[in-house]
């Protein structure tokens, strides 16, 4: 969906095509706004409603919604006492998916691959590499890891060496900018045209996302429920 069009549906639903009153909305309100949508979106189909909390491939649908915003990006690790830590995190990390690593040990020649069986909770490593089923594991081929200060870490409990790690992870959308507009975000004046990158049904999905935003920032009641139905109906 290009920008034109993007403007010309935020402004019909909310009644402003052709309106010379005060509630006129600016071209930056309908970028941040829209922009504000999409990440709102995104976190809901990551959140899910299934049992174990987890929603980005708990249909097909969503997965297919959500795969271009998942990449693979391999990650420098540094060896610490009983794990390794990589550097910062992407710039455009978002959420976790999954954390792939090839591991070695002097008793052998080939690098093993390893399964991050989960993403652990920082306040149980002590009781994890204590508990003699749980802790980091190279001859079961199995180990945990955490997030602390923007580093991932992945434990190894001494047992084992991180050869390579690979982490998965969802990036934040791209944001739309429209040429010429102030952009809410840098303060500078756009120079080109970031248009929406997702397919087009997604991006209506996301006019209703920005219109909700706007219609409740104006206090325009009928839009704000109108958008919040459609929003809901097709979440």
């Amino acid at each position: 969906m290009n920008n034109t069009t993007l403007q010309l549906k935020i402004k019909q639903r909310l009644n402003k095509l052709d309106s010379q009153d005060f509630d006129n909305i600016q071209c930056w309100q309908m970028v941040e706004a829209f922009n504000k949508g999409q990440v709102e979106w995104v976190r809901r189909q990551i959140q899910g409603l299934n049992i174990t909390k987890t929603g980005d491939e708990q249909t097909t649908m969503r997965v297919d919604d959500l795969q271009r915003l998942l990449i693979e990006e391999r990650l420098d690790m540094n060896s610490r006492d009983t794990y390794y830590e990589s550097g910062i995190l992407p710039s455009n990390y978002m959420y976790y998916k999954k954390v792939s690593i090839h591991a070695h040990k002097d008793c052998c020649e080939t690098r093993r691959d390893m399964t991050v069986t989960y993403l652990a909770e920082e306040e149980n490593i002590a009781l994890l590499l204590s508990d003699a089923l749980k802790r980091p594991s190279f001859e079961w081929g199995e180990t945990f890891c955490t997030f602390v200060g923007n580093h991932l870490r992945v434990y190894t409990g001494n047992d084992f060496e991180v050869a390579t790690a690979i982490l998965m992870y969802y990036r934040f959308p791209a944001l739309v900018q429209i040429a010429g507009c102030s952009d809410p975000y840098s303060l500078q004046v756009s120079t080109t045209d970031v248009e929406c990158e997702f397919k087009d049904d997604i991006a209506e999905i996301l006019v209703d996302e920005a219109v909700q935003i706007l219609a409740g920032d104006m206090e325009s009641i009928t839009q704000y429920q109108i958008a919040q139905t459609s929003t809901q109906s097709n979440t």
